[in-house]
This record gives structure tokens, C-alpha cells and sequence, in this order.
């Protein structure tokens, strides 16, 4: 009896550092995953609800759990403000156990909690903010820039208007870091490309009213009006300069507009428009059926089809998710290196993360269909270069990112 009770008790004790072991594998029993976006702003169609509906499609197709433990989705509005989206992120980090924090569209809200993640080595994947800022001089080892940045959406559509042989441009834009970002990276392309910047006006977010920036565009003279902004402020610029006899007497370049914009201008309104891309649901057979299963999930009441940021969105936490199993521990630093070493390739992109935290992968120079030839719902582009990733992002020697040795 004594013996048996003796080797009971010595088996107990061989496994404690192993049951410590296993449970040290995922912090808190659990994954979980914050997707803090704009819930009910100007870029809720564009990100919001469908952010939250791609991030909870990703976790459920990886099958809810990762390492055996539950992997858990919470969301939240951050208002475009900074402040609260700091607020919640330092809430979600001490007392919520989120191990990451995704979207973050808007450039002002993804830099401020992207060093709060880091100080608590928490993990930011961003898929809608686009300032060069976030893989430049702001960047940090535990953040991901995965769909697109200005520098992309500046060479895609700036070099190619300027080829077409619009020379002159005029800048609309939103007067915070991402507008202001997106004016400059696209005034360098146009120039470089043999073009002029005559000059440029800056609005508030959420503007409704742009008569007197268009009428300075207008009085500018120039062949195109570059649109620095995004969401509701593009929609709002575009109808107003038809409005405004701003075109077709000039040419709108929409520099960040997303499928959302397009259906919600409608094809007459929008034909003929230039612009870059991550993604278009009807590109391959690949995104068509992705797309279409988002598009029927019964949590997209509006039943619309995925933008960019959704899109990038699902690929960017499914593959958060492999780094996880692949590391064996949902500790940010072996995650961030197997996120980095492993490429991606998926109905989304292929490419690889650098030490910069970029995702570069392909982008799309489009243009808007005229009504006459779309032939089905949401039949909006035609692609008319693929530029590869090489091409289509800075490389790491060009970037600021302190992480990264010259």
C-alpha cells in the first residue's frame, strides 16, 4: 500500500510542470480577439459591423478553438476619436485578457493604441488605416499593416492618372494624418511622374458640405481633383462635384474608395473612375466564393459584398490564428515571428510580412463599369493591371522603422 501510495504521489508531482506547462500555452484559458473599429460613423459600411462579421467568420471556420482552448471575439466603437480608442484598448489589455486588437480603421486611432499594445506586448493588426507612418518612423515589433497604405493607393492610381495624361492636380483632403499622409505620398508620385500639384484644401471629418472646397478645385484649374479622403467624405465629394459642374469638366481621382462608395454612388455617378485596391470580390474563383459565403452569412443584413478591409480583415486573424497553433503559446513574440516567417497565400494574397510589419502582397488598378457594362449585383470593376507586391509597396530599405537595421 505504502509503495503504491508512494508512486501515485511521485506520478502527481511528475505532472505539475507539464499541467503548468499546457496551461501557460494560452494566456487566461482563452484567445481573444478585440476588433475595434467605427461602428456607426462614416466608415461603418466600409469596416463596422462587417469588420466584426469577418473576424467572427474567420474564427469560426478555424473552428472556434486553437491549441484545445476557445477563441473568443469582443467589439467596440471607437468613435474616430483616439482617446477612446486608446481607453478601451488599455481596458480590453488589463482587465479583459485581449491577446490582439484589429482594424482600427482610421489612421488617428490605429497610432494611438499601437504603442500601448506594445508596451503591454499585445498584438495590433491593422486593416484600415493607411498612413505610411504605422510600418515608418511609428512602428512597432508587435503590429501588422495588412491590407493597404498610401503609399500603395499614391503609386497605383497617382502614376497611371498622370499617364493618361492627367498633368495638373488638385487636392481635396481630410485634414488629419491620414489625409494629410495620402496628399503627400500621392503629390510625390505625380510629381515624379512628370505632373503639378497646383494646390490642395483641407475639410474636418464627416464634412457635409463641400461647395467651397470645390469651388477652389474648380478655380484651380487643374485636369484632376485628387480625393484625399474616404468614406462618406469621398461619397459626399463625388456627388457634389457633379453638382457643382466640377466634373466632367475635370476629373475626380478617388484615392481611397472602397466597393461600399461605389454602390452606395451608383455606377452613373461613379463610371469611368480610376482606382487601387487589395481586393475585388469577383476577381478569381477563389475570392468570388469567398465573398459570396460573407455575403449570405445571415449577420449581413444588408447582404453586401466584402471590401478590402473586411476581406484583409479575415485573412490577416486566420493567419494570426496558424501562428498560434504553429508556435504552440498565443505569447505575442513567437506569434509575431511565426507570423512573419510563414507567408501568406490565400484567396486574399500571397506575400510575406517584414520586419517592418508590412504585408505586401499584389494590389489592382481599376476602373468603375458604366451601368451599361455591369451585368450582374455588384459587378462594379474592371482590373486593369495587377501590380505585384515588389511594386506595389515601399520596400523595407525605404521605410523609417526603427526595428529594421540599415
Amino acid at each position: 500500500m505504502r509503495k503504491t501510495a508512494s508512486l501515485l504521489m511521485a506520478l502527481a508531482l511528475l505532472s505539475l510542470p507539464s499541467a503548468g506547462r499546457a496551461a501557460d500555452k494560452v494566456s487566461d484559458g482563452a484567445v481573444r480577439i478585440g476588433v475595434l473599429t467605427d461602428m456607426t460613423g462614416f466608415y461603418s459600411d466600409l469596416a463596422g459591423p462587417g469588420s466584426v462579421l469577418a473576424v467572427k467568420m474567420a474564427v469560426a471556420d478555424f473552428g472556434g478553438k486553437v491549441l484545445g482552448k476557445p477563441i473568443e471575439v469582443v467589439s467596440a466603437d471607437h468613435q474616430n476619436k483616439p482617446d477612446i480608442a486608446s481607453n478601451i484598448a488599455r481596458k480590453w489589455f488589463d482587465e479583459g485578457g485581449v491577446d490582439a486588437v484589429v482594424d482600427l480603421v482610421n489612421s488617428g486611432t490605429a497610432l494611438a493604441v499601437m504603442p500601448l499594445a506594445a508596451e503591454k506586448k499585445r498584438i495590433t493588426l491593422l486593416s484600415g488605416p493607411g498612413t505610411t507612418a504605422i510600418t515608418g518612423d511609428k512602428c512597432t515589433a508587435y503590429n501588422v499593416h495588412y491590407t493597404y497604405d498610401n503609399w500603395a493607393l499614391a503609386n497605383g492610381t497617382g502614376r497611371e492618372v498622370v499617364a493618361s495624361g492627367g498633368k495638373t492636380w488638385f487636392f481635396i483632403t481630410a485634414d488629419y494624418v491620414f489625409g494629410k499622409s495620402l496628399e503627400a505620398d500621392t503629390s510625390k508620385v505625380v510629381e515624379a511622374a512628370g505632373g503639378k500639384v497646383l494646390g490642395f484644401v483641407r475639410h474636418p471629418q464627416n464634412t457635409s458640405d463641400f461647395s467651397s472646397y470645390l469651388l477652389q478645385a474648380q478655380a484651380s484649374g487643374a485636369q484632376v481633383v485628387g480625393m484625399a479622403n474616404a468614406g462618406a467624405d469621398t461619397i459626399n465629394t463625388i456627388k457634389q462635384a457633379r453638382e457643382f459642374g466640377v466634373t466632367p469638366k475635370q476629373t475626380l481621382a478617388g484615392l481611397l474608395v472602397f466597393i461600399s462608395d461605389i454602390h452606395s454612388l451608383g455606377l452613373e455617378l461613379a463610371k469611368n473612375m480610376y482606382l487601387t485596391t487589395a481586393f475585388y470580390w469577383d476577381r478569381d474563383a477563389a475570392s468570388r466564393a469567398w465573398a459570396k459565403r460573407f455575403q449570405a452569412l445571415p449577420d449581413n443584413q444588408k447582404k453586401a459584398m466584402p471590401t478590402m478591409v473586411q476581406a484583409g480583415l479575415y485573412s490577416a486573424v486566420t493567419h494570426y490564428l496558424q501562428a498560434i497553433q504553429a508556435a504552440g503559446t498565443d505569447a505575442a513574440d513567437p506569434v509575431m515571428a511565426k507570423m512573419k516567417a510563414t507567408p501568406v497565400n490565400d484567396f486574399f494574397g500571397q506575400g510575406t510580412i517584414g520586419p517592418d510589419g508590412l504585408f505586401r502582397h499584389a494590389m489592382y488598378l481599376v476602373q468603375v463599369k458604366s451601368p451599361a457594362e455591369s451585368k450582374y449585383p455588384w459587378d462594379y470593376y474592371k482590373i486593369l493591371k495587377t501590380i505585384p507586391p515588389a511594386q506595389a509597396f515601399p520596400s523595407v530599405e525605404a521605410q523609417a522603422c526603427p526595428l529594421v537595421k540599415k
